[in-house]
């Protein structure tokens, strides 16, 4: 069974490339505050990385500006990325060139930084994407990260997409496609084997090669 979509957006850490080692954001975080004169233990830098959050209640607890801490936190991680890539972090998957296939509109959308998303698309040779966001490096940008839609819709608009599918390995990313009311795939990695998933994607696969012959784009 095959659906038709006019535009398929891919998330990219977790679906395209390996996700980001933890311990490696962990440090960007230690590293930021350590910018600014102040100490923060590894576990309270840690808790901010799980649960995802911008730190302004910490910043504000040492009279930190909250958007230029933030600032510097997202060029200190974008920055940890890159050179964790280049030390052989963050491979490309396997079937990552099944993409090439597409016959429609192909765009990706990202929770990572923007200036991150641009360095692994260059660095590893990516499939050409007609539109790439990460989040912009500000409390707005940060704001707009998924489960909120807002990336996912400007991407759907630049690609032209009414019937859009959107590709991801988390809850999250369901979560985002549901609120720009189009259709999800999750694409279940080894790292994810075992996650009970709640919401329900419209589908499920288990390589990118699988979602490839599954999707029959439209034509246009």
């Amino acid at each position: 069974m095959t659906e038709d979509y006019d535009a398929v957006i891919f998330d990219c850490d977790g679906v395209l490339v390996a996700p980001t080692d933890r311990e490696v954001l962990v440090s960007a975080v230690v590293d930021t505050f350590a910018a600014f004169d102040v100490a923060v233990s590894r576990a309270v830098a840690e808790q901010t990385v799980v649960d995802g959050t911008v730190p302004v209640d910490l910043a504000r607890e040492h009279d930190l500006h909250p958007e230029g801490l933030w600032h510097h936190r997202e060029l200190t991680a974008s920055l940890a990325q890159q050179a964790h890539t280049r030390m052989g972090g963050k491979p490309v998957y396997d079937d990552v060139a099944a993409i090439s296939e597409l016959t429609c509109p192909v765009g990706l959308v990202s929770n990572n930084q923007h200036a991150t998303i641009e360095f692994l698309l260059a660095y590893h040779d990516l499939p050409a994407f007609e539109t790439a966001r990460g989040r912009q490096p500000t409390l707005a940008g940060a704001a707009k990260r998924k489960p909120a839609p807002d990336y996912i819709e400007q991407a759907m608009t630049e690609l032209g997409g009414a019937s859009a599918l959107y590709v991801g390995d988390s809850p999250t990313d369901i979560r985002a496609a549901q609120a720009a009311g189009i259709d999800s795939a999750f694409l279940r990695r080894d790292h994810v084997a075992e996650l009970d998933l709640t919401p329900t994607p419209t589908f499920e696969v288990a390589t990118l090669r699988e979602l490839c012959d599954h999707v029959s784009p439209q034509l246009v």
